[in-house]
């Protein structure tokens, strides 16, 4: 077989065009992201045709990527470059078999189990914070949601004002694809979350006082808003990162000795790099880990969640994930392959 000669991000562009028509937007995405870093890396080589492409080149750049990333994060990438190669054997862009070069990191379980843990109690003191200083805000009404009910982020972008039923009290997730908000289940992602009086009552105060009165590009009234619309994704990550940050709400003392007038994690685009803050699927976590502990039954939390059985793994409590003793048993978690 003769080879195409073919530049690295041509066949990433027919790749992800490949791709599209069978995967969801937020999957997409995150194709784009994996082999985008990919090509770039290929260019910093000095390799513009695929067809110099070899096995001890992929080599490099999984141990590249070692090196800069978790263990899962490496795993999960390769997974996406060894589909990238596999497209481009069919382009013939690369040799037949060349997919088969790229080896998948290893994992072990103390990997697969997600380092971003928040436990109850230091949900609930950040909740209680934001409900002193930063009441029925934005930043508020998105943490409060994500740690109550456990949805994903493409849920709570997914509620439209009249998604919130006060009279039961209930959040309303409907799949919506064709207005910009579809559920990673689909139509089975669609189901009414029961909240408490007190969650509800502080998403009526923050629709009475603080929720813009905007309508979207499709005609749609976001529950979570901002000038333009709804609250775009980036910015509800930055609301979870800020407020997760230990010296947020804890009385300013970081837990990591850094000084908070020169630690890098203290502005709004930074946050994420404080060791202490997590995304906001970590809030799903912390949902799923508080419910199965305090005895909720595993159908009732997957129900809730929208969780099918093989997303649920047993691991250990974060006292025991840190080496120190702890008087809890099994912690039920997430597995990461349940995110967004």
């Amino acid at each position: 077989m003769s080879l195409k000669p073919t530049p690295p991000h041509d066949a990433k562009n027919r790749y992800l065009n490949d791709k599209k028509p069978g995967v969801t937007k937020k999957t997409l995405k995150n194709y784009r992201t994996t082999t985008r870093q990919f090509c770039n890396w290929l260019d910093e080589q000095g390799i513009t045709n695929l067809n110099d492409l070899d096995s001890e080149v992929i080599q490099r750049y999984k141990e590249h990527r070692l090196s800069n990333v978790k263990v899962i994060t490496a795993r999960q990438d390769m997974m996406t470059i060894k589909q990238y190669i596999q497209f481009c054997e069919h382009i013939q862009a690369v040799p037949r078999g060349m997919a088969e070069m790229v080896r998948i990191p290893s994992t072990s379980e103390s990997d697969e189990i997600c380092d971003d843990l928040l436990t109850r109690d230091e949900a609930v003191e950040l909740l209680e914070y934001l409900r002193k200083y930063q009441y029925a805000t934005n930043r508020h009404v998105t943490l409060l949601i994500l740690w109550k009910t456990g949805m994903r982020l493409s849920g709570l972008r997914a509620l439209d004002l009249n998604d919130f039923d006060e009279g039961r009290p209930a959040l309303e997730i409907r799949h919506r694809p064709t207005s910009g908000t579809p559920l990673k289940n689909g139509e089975k992602g669609e189901r009414d979350v029961l909240i408490t009086p007190e969650a509800a009552e502080v998403i009526r105060d923050y629709i009475d006082m603080n929720r813009k009165n905007v309508v979207d590009e499709h005609g749609r009234e976001p529950l979570l808003t901002s000038q333009s619309g709804c609250v775009v994704e980036t910015t509800i990550q930055r609301y979870v990162y800020t407020a997760t940050r230990p010296c947020y709400y804890n009385g300013g003392e970081c837990p990591f000795d850094r000084d908070p007038d020169t630690c890098e994690a203290m502005s709004w685009n930074a946050s994420s790099k404080c060791p202490g803050s997590v995304s906001p699927h970590t809030l799903r976590r912390g949902d799923v880990t508080a419910a199965r502990n305090a005895g909720q039954p595993k159908d009732v939390t997957g129900e809730r969640g929208n969780m099918s059985g093989k997303c649920w793994t047993s691991t250990t409590t974060k006292e025991q994930a840190l080496g120190r003793p702890s008087a809890g048993g099994d912690i039920y978690e997430i597995s990461k392959q349940s995110e967004e």
